[in-house]
């Protein structure tokens, strides 16, 4: 199905861009301040654009491009959403909540809530993940800029989070993002803007299954993110049973990709290390672990698998990720376990829209 309005997601454009399409160009600034700062829904809402102008928006571009078609909320704050798009298609975005409002003794806010959103870069996923469940309905298309940018709006509008609160971006939701490099730098940027969200490259962070030779474009693009690497195994026989594009872009040519990639000096590449029971938690995958790390500026995270209905993968031990952890740390390496969240709602990428999928499935028989 095809999008019915046949407009322009407003989402799309940069500002320059934006101020190519409207006159005179200032009014780009104010529209972006309405759409990104005040989070109106109605381009009639625009109350210091002339009427024309406002009557010219809403001919032309479409202001919801996302429509929430189920969202779950966890004990612990976060919050997962299924977003419809305008063809029919389903994607998944989550919000974490990472620490609680901090107050000052006479009452003043000290600090405002912490969040991290988790946002997706493509309808499905070509990459083919064994323990991934977003794999299993295969790839279907990429994201717009747009698409991947209202994810977030939609999100600040239905939290009430005001335009002015920073949050911290994972590209690490449905999809390969380096996959969709084009519209993910794109949306990088039109976050960025300071007439826009405002949210820093160094708070947005593109993670990726080890695509060697698009981390090495996305380093010359220079945009300031960080880089995750999707690792998971520490060797070439392992990776390519969990994630077989590990055939096309082995564990080695990663490690050069990675060496040659720009890195703020305060900031360190994080290899995320997806823990699972049997697989890959032991202590001599936490040996050859260090090995592969060795001269690169690195973070290792340590996740928890979250298993999902029909998945041959288990969780694993908290002994056994307490062991791993404590290895790496005595081995000079900054490790963290990633504290699991969203384990009493669908938290695993891809089981929210499953299980609607299955649901119109059902319901059509």
């Amino acid at each position: 199905m095809s999008n019915p309005t046949k407009k322009a997601i407003i989402h799309d454009f940069t500002k320059e861009e934006l101020g190519q399409m409207v006159q005179p160009p200032f009014r780009a600034k104010q529209i972006y301040n309405w759409v990104y700062h005040k989070h109106v829904d109605m381009f009639h809402e625009m109350a210091n654009l002339p009427k024309s102008l406002r009557a010219e928006l809403e001919e032309r571009f479409e202001l919801h491009p996302l429509r929430t078609v189920s969202r779950q909320e966890s004990r612990d704050g976060s919050v997962k959403y299924l977003f419809a798009l305008p063809d029919g298609h389903t994607v998944e975005a989550v919000l974490l909540l990472m620490k609680e409002a901090q107050y000052h003794e006479d009452g003043t806010l000290k600090h405002h809530r912490r969040y991290t959103v988790c946002i997706s870069s493509q309808v499905g996923c070509k990459v083919g993940c064994a323990f991934c469940l977003t794999a299993k309905g295969g790839f279907v298309r990429n994201l717009s800029a747009g698409e991947i940018v209202a994810q977030v709006l939609e999100i600040y509008k239905d939290r009430g989070i005001p335009s002015n609160h920073r949050v911290n971006l994972v590209y690490m939701g449905m999809g390969e993002p380096l996959d969709n490099l084009d519209n993910v730098a794109k949306a990088v940027r039109i976050f960025a803007d300071m007439d826009g969200m405002s949210i820093s490259p160094n708070r947005q962070t593109i993670s990726t299954s080890g695509l060697s030779a698009k981390i090495e474009r996305l380093g010359k693009m220079d945009l300031g993110v960080n880089l995750a690497i999707s690792l998971h195994a520490v060797d070439d026989a392992l990776r390519e049973r969990l994630m077989p594009i590990n055939k096309a872009y082995n564990i080695a040519s990663i490690m050069e990709a990675v060496r040659n990639f720009p890195v703020n000096q305060r900031k360190k590449v994080l290899f995320e290390y997806l823990v699972i029971k049997d697989v890959n938690d032991d202590l001599d995958s936490a040996r050859k672990l260090v090995k592969l790390l060795n001269g690169i500026k690195a973070k290792v995270n340590l996740i928890y698998f979250n298993p999902y209905p029909g998945t041959e993968f288990r969780r694993p031990e908290p002994e056994a990720m307490r062991r791993f952890q404590e290895y790496l740390l005595g081995k000079g390496i900054l490790c963290t376990i990633r504290e699991s969240k969203g384990l009493d709602i669908s938290a695993a990428c891809g089981q929210l829209r499953e299980q609607q999928l299955q649901a119109s499935e059902g319901a059509s028989r």
